[in-house]
């Protein structure tokens, strides 16, 4: 028998960053470590009582309930309510079945995706912290365009699971929080370890500095390069590195597996998903199992390449997005090399990271809002939170 959800408040909404927001918030567990937390849920999360639509009008399978809503429920946090996302997770702009999610703060621009609720709910103040998932820099994106902090953790972080939540790529999904500042962040990890995150000193610490040139704006080059001298500063010593585009492994991997999720929905005559998102989904079932295949020893070239790097450094700071949040609608964004498509311009800094794992912290900037990404060796999260938390007394 199926459950009606409580009644849903109507609160003002101009942004379109929620799903649903009950009358009353989910109340978390009295005298827990995160009491007087209020969070948003990315709505990929199953919550027993609540709708899941991912933002699309198309069918959806049922993931169950998300053992780390109940957890966060347990550790004292409560949920206010679920965010809209970019359909079904597939994309970087916030695009969906319901209209779209709008910047919180510059109105007829993007905030990213596809955790774009997530973020606006963040930075907007309507809660401490939000529920996010990240496939190819799906919190990393929005938290940049935010202007708020993000965190990936390492893949299969037994502290973050992605059970309970609507899969897009399995073997590149993570699920992860984003906040206003990295402290709120830390505290949750610490809560969900049960070890305390404390601040770590830079001095000493090998950074490799990923900044391709012709990937990004000025904007996003010199926001790198000041968190670079700041680094500097604390004691880090800093040395350009180069990494690959992995989008031909990245690509792939994910539409193939999104398409297998999404199988039952697809064989619809006509499934009901935006038109960019359904050529998507085409686009990875057509994929052969050769192609498949040599995807998969792509990645595996380029997770050896990864750890080569980091047999020389500690820790990768990159740019967070190639540019200031683009204008809904944009398709390409002007870079020093011309114009490149908003989706590979933006997923070519991100992907990587996902792909092969490894936890990274999306640190703000201020406008016009980009960001940067501090991207640690595989379950050294901790460590790479206390450098955060470091970097962000000093500033």
């Amino acid at each position: 028998m199926s459950v009606s959800p409580p009644p849903q408040l109507p609160l003002p909404d101009p942004q379109r960053a929620w799903a649903y927001r009950p009358a009353s918030p989910l109340a978390g567990a009295a005298g827990g470590p995160l009491a007087g937390l209020t969070f948003s849920v990315k709505d990929l999360f199953g919550v027993p009582g609540w709708p899941l639509q991912a933002s699309t009008r198309a069918p959806v399978p049922d993931p169950g309930p998300s053992p780390l809503v109940a957890r966060l429920l347990a550790l004292g946090a409560s949920a206010a309510g679920k965010t809209q996302l970019h359909e079904i997770a597939l994309g970087i702009t916030g695009a969906n079945g319901f209209g779209g999610t709008e910047h919180p703060v510059l109105p007829g621009h993007m905030p990213g995706g596809s955790s774009s609720g997530a973020a606006v709910s963040v930075a907007l103040g309507q809660v401490d912290f939000a529920l996010g998932t990240d496939t190819g820099g799906s919190i990393r994106i929005p938290a940049a365009w935010c202007g708020v902090v993000g965190f990936k953790p390492t893949k299969d972080h037994p502290a973050w699971p992605t059970q309970g939540a609507l899969p897009l790529s399995p073997s590149c999904d993570h699920a992860g929080p984003l906040a206003r500042d990295v402290r709120t962040v830390a505290r949750v990890h610490a809560a969900l370890t049960g070890q305390p995150i404390r601040s770590a000193p830079w001095t000493g610490v090998q950074v490799g500095l990923w900044l391709p040139g012709d990937w990004v704006t000025p904007e996003a080059a010199a926001a790198t390069q000041a968190v670079a001298a700041q680094l500097q500063a604390l004691g880090a010593e800093v040395h350009p590195v180069a990494f690959p585009e992995v989008l031909d492994a990245y690509s792939p991997t994910v539409l193939g597996e999104a398409a297998a999720v999404h199988r039952a929905a697809l064989a619809q005559p006509e499934p009901p998903f935006l038109p960019a998102t359904l050529a998507a989904l085409r686009q990875g079932a057509a994929l052969s199992g050769a192609e498949r295949a040599a995807a998969g020893e792509r990645r595996a070239a380029y997770r050896a390449g990864l750890d080569a790097l980091f047999a020389r450094v500690d820790v990768l700071l990159a740019p967070g997005v190639p540019s200031p949040p683009p204008r809904m609608g944009q398709e390409d964004v002007e870079l020093p090399g011309g114009p490149v498509p908003l989706r590979r311009a933006a997923l070519r800094l991100t992907a990587p990271f996902s792909l092969l794992g490894v936890p990274v912290v999306a640190w703000p900037s201020p406008r016009p809002f980009v960001g940067v990404q501090l991207v640690g060796r595989p379950w050294q999260d901790d460590r790479l939170l206390g450098l955060a938390l470091t970097l962000e007394g000093a500033l």
